[in-house]
């Protein structure tokens, strides 16, 4: 039982530093707003959906203006570490 709490101590450890990781954004991703409520993107157009690639820590702003977006709407998140959202384009 005890071999089984350090294993889980050891794997959300793990999790909680992947997420610390530093990417460099793409030009405009510092831009992106990240937004949880659907009231935020009310007057604005979907452009795609985004999703962190298995096994790799990526900056989920620099996937939202890749595909033309300029807001991210988290869908679902892990830990506070965003899994997928959708962007989109919302006026300035």
């Amino acid at each position: 039982m005890k071999r089984d709490a350090l294993k889980l101590i050891a794997v959300a450890t793990s999790m909680l530093l992947a997420g610390c990781v530093t990417t460099a954004l793409a030009p405009g991703a510092a831009d992106v707003r990240v937004v949880r409520s659907a009231a935020d993107i009310a007057s604005c157009t979907a452009v795609g959906n985004v999703r962190q690639p298995p096994d790799q820590n990526v900056d989920m702003r620099n996937l939202t203006v890749g595909v033309g977006g300029n807001t991210l709407f988290v869908t679902e998140e892990v830990l506070g570490i965003v899994q997928s959202g959708v962007a989109y384009r919302c006026p300035n």
